[in-house]
């Protein structure tokens, strides 16, 4: 996709040419560490055979997608990763965006939009470690980005091949998240398309609200916070949805990496503690850049998740959590991810 030329178009969201997007995160994109070809090689080889590894250690935790086919995962480097995760999210919003009249610049606003997401592309590309994206390809697409895998061992100090298979646990459960349960796919998408089609009415609600906006990103400089104000209360509605279902997957992925972690990952528990520390560390600059993308909300989400999965298991077992699973009317309410006794009230 690629627009090039001016014309008159109809939105009330900004296009993006996703060619100069992944164009400028090639050019700012920092190189990775220095390895040797046989290290490269065989990094790459001990990836990819991991990821079927671990999906079967989840599968067994889990109990979810035992009659799935263990499939290798894709590894990349960080362009690669790039030019995978642009594709994703294209193929997630081109669709769903809201259309009203009028005439705007589409090259300029197109320009415009892919440039700024290269840029928070080419910060993100050097820190991913892996994904699992279930609108790539052909079912979907695991990735995992071999120079970030390195040197965040490196920078951890830790068994590579420990750390290489905490890693692919955390994004083969995410990817067995979509694959085992049939309808989360089309619900993702379907919310997410939900979301963009209210941006305009977001729009207007913060045009009207702007004084109390100002005032909380003063006081309250969180980037999940000031997007609820912008909001209008049905779109507010859908935002929540898609915080708790992001929240119990992440959670419930690094639930699952640590407990299968103990039984095939010796260094363990030396690994999540360095990565703990790792996530809260950076210079001034990486933390403020977090700030604005949304990273450290994001941390948050792991911790909330993992702690409402836990005290699930806890509660009920693994067979018992997986009812989550069942249907839409099954997940968590956002409410009931800091509450998880009372999601076991509603469902379990």
């Amino acid at each position: 996709m690629n627009a090039a030329a001016d014309a008159d178009v109809t939105g009330g969201v900004a296009p993006v040419d996703w060619d100069l997007a992944i164009a400028t995160a090639r050019r700012l994109i920092r190189p990775g560490p220095p390895v040797s070809r046989d290290e490269a090689e065989h990094t790459v080889s001990a990836l990819r055979g991991l990821t079927a590894v671990a999906e079967g250690h989840v599968r067994d935790l889990t109990g979810l997608g035992l009659d799935l086919p263990l499939r290798d995962g894709d590894v990349v480097d960080r362009d690669g990763w790039v030019e995978a995760a642009t594709r994703g999210i294209a193929a997630l919003t081109d669709g769903a965006l809201p259309q009203r009249s009028g005439k705007v610049s589409a090259g300029i606003m197109a320009g415009s939009a892919g440039l700024q997401t290269g840029i928070v592309l080419a910060y993100l590309g050097s820190r991913v470690l892996g994904q699992y994206d279930p609108f790539g390809g052909d079912g979907g697409r695991l990735l995992l980005v071999a120079p970030n895998i390195v040197a965040a061992q490196r920078a951890l100090d830790v068994s590579a091949d420990d750390f290489q298979l905490w890693v692919c646990l955390h994004e083969c459960t995410h990817r067995l998240q979509f694959t085992a349960v049939d309808w989360l796919r089309d619900y993702f998408q379907g919310q997410v398309a939900a979301f963009i089609k209210g941006l305009d009415d977001s729009a207007n609600t913060a045009v009207s609200r702007l004084p109390e906006v100002l005032r909380a990103v003063r006081s309250r400089p969180d980037p999940v916070s000031v997007m609820e104000m912008l909001q209008s209360p049905a779109q507010r509605e859908i935002f929540d949805r898609l915080i708790a279902l992001s929240t119990l997957l992440e959670g419930h992925a690094d639930h699952v990496m640590d407990a299968v972690g103990p039984i095939v990952v010796p260094s363990v528990e030396t690994i999540r503690a360095r990565f703990t520390e790792r996530r809260r560390g950076g210079g001034l600059l990486d933390r403020v850049l977090r700030t604005l993308l949304g990273v450290d909300a994001k941390m948050k989400q792991y911790a909330e998740g993992a702690k409402f999965t836990r005290h699930v298991v806890d509660a009920v077992g693994m067979a018992g959590f997986n009812r989550v699973w069942t249907s839409p009317e099954t997940l968590p309410l956002r409410a009931e991810i800091a509450d998880p006794d009372a999601w076991l009230r509603r469902v379990a």
